[in-house]
């Protein structure tokens, strides 16, 4: 019996609602950091300890993603993703009821298992949605919840922080997202692949899996890239409310707005140009997302070192928007590749790979690595090892565009 076609009205409340649970995904993943500086006064911690709050979200993300994985290419995504919601909601909203630091880092690893649950299935089914000619500039939209999210996240925790604390700035933000856990759970979905693939055989879930993602030459160097990426923009979004602090002397609400403004402006520009860019390079040429992403790179890395140097106020924020503009510009484009490098029966466990290493090798380490660094040097010194990792970012998006053309034509036969 054929299923009841999908109405373009359901598909876009359906990329909608998606869009706002990863918003709060977002959210009450970098309220933490918003509130950094409250937080090591009141709890008189260490630059290592404190970076390690982040890290600890990050470990349990990346250490649960394969086993969501395993279950979304097997069980019903929505319920997955109802579930992840409704755990990272309650654990955020109980961070605000910590006594010490040992029930903080508690809370903060759970919801990094919460998260882990959304963030391997929602995007093969966002994508599924839409056609494939337009999948750059889908995940553009569902991808704008990082900077919106993440500014809403700053502003949010700075304001709530500075007015009440950051105990209730923590259950503030954790509460909204009990609300959509049944919209999620009893979303209708389209077909594992989209309307256009044709139901997948039962034999191909059973021989495909992890093992065969490490061959596939482009998601291996895409997924490189992002960790490279992930490991700049992670240290630079959870040190640089501390850094106008430190360096600038921004008090917390006024830093959080400033840098939450600017990575709201230049992110959502930066994301939906890049969506709509790397659709139209892809059509000119097999590499056209990933030759997006690699000059982006490239192009940002001078301005983060202009941004983290510069002696003024003005200076240091005119850099950061222009460097936050390029970072964002590739975020469609490289989940796109991971799309359309990977067959539909394995996609959530090459969305929980991907999830694995970008983490395992950026911004589960990044943050404590740079509080470290920041204990022995200074802030601003640490913050310099960033731009780095984003010129080496582009360059192993460059070395993804010799295999992506092959491997796409291997997963359409």
């Amino acid at each position: 019996m054929n299923a009841v076609p999908i109405s373009i009205s359901y598909r876009r409340y359906a990329l909608g609602l998606l869009l706002a649970v990863n918003l709060l995904n977002y959210i009450d993943r970098q309220v933490l950091f918003a509130v950094f500086p409250l937080i090591k006064s009141d709890l008189r911690l260490t630059d290592t300890a404190l970076g390690f709050l982040g890290s600890a979200f990050m470990l349990s993300y990346l250490l649960f993603a394969p086993l969501f994985g395993w279950m979304g290419d097997r069980w019903s995504r929505t319920r997955l993703a109802s579930g992840g919601l409704i755990v990272w909601s309650l654990a955020t909203a109980l961070a605000g009821f910590a006594p010490g630091y040992r029930t903080l880092l508690a809370a903060r690893a759970t919801v990094g298992i919460g998260e882990a649950s959304f963030g391997t299935v929602s995007p093969g089914l966002v994508s599924d949605f839409f056609p494939k000619e337009r999948r750059g500039r889908i995940l553009a939209w569902f991808y704008v919840a990082i900077p919106v999210g993440s500014a809403l996240g700053y502003l949010l925790g700075g304001w709530l922080g500075q007015l009440y604390g950051w105990h209730t700035a923590f259950l503030m933000v954790g509460v909204p997202g009990l609300l959509l856990a049944i919209p999620i759970a009893l979303l209708r979905t389209p077909p594992r692949g989209g309307d256009a693939v044709a139901p997948l055989k039962k034999s191909a879930k059973v021989s495909s899996g992890y093992a065969a993602l490490f061959k596939n030459r482009s998601f291996v160097f895409n997924t490189l890239a992002m960790a490279a990426m992930t490991f700049a923009i992670g240290g630079l979004a959870q040190w640089i409310p501390s850094f106008l602090n430190r360096v600038h002397a921004l008090d917390v609400a006024r830093g959080n707005t400033l840098f939450g403004a600017t990575t709201v402006l230049a992110g959502i520009l930066g994301t939906l140009a890049g969506g709509w860019l790397g659709d139209r390079w892809q059509k000119k040429s097999g590499k056209g997302y990933l030759l997006v992403s690699g000059w982006g790179f490239l192009i940002g890395a001078p301005f983060a070192v202009w941004a983290i140097l510069a002696p003024g106020l003005t200076g240091c924020m005119s850099a950061i928007f222009i460097a936050e503009f390029f970072l964002f510009l590739n975020t469609g484009p490289l989940n796109t590749v991971i799309i359309n490098v990977t067959g539909p029966a394995v996609r959530s466990m090459a969305f929980a790979v991907n999830i694995f290493f970008i983490h395992a090798l950026g911004d589960a380490v990044s943050p404590s690595i740079l509080g470290w660094l920041s204990d022995r040097w200074d802030l601003r010194s640490a913050l310099l090892i960033t731009p780095g990792a984003m010129a080496l970012a582009g360059l192993l998006c460059f070395i993804c565009g010799r295999y992506v053309v092959q491997d796409m034509a291997q997963v359409e036969e």
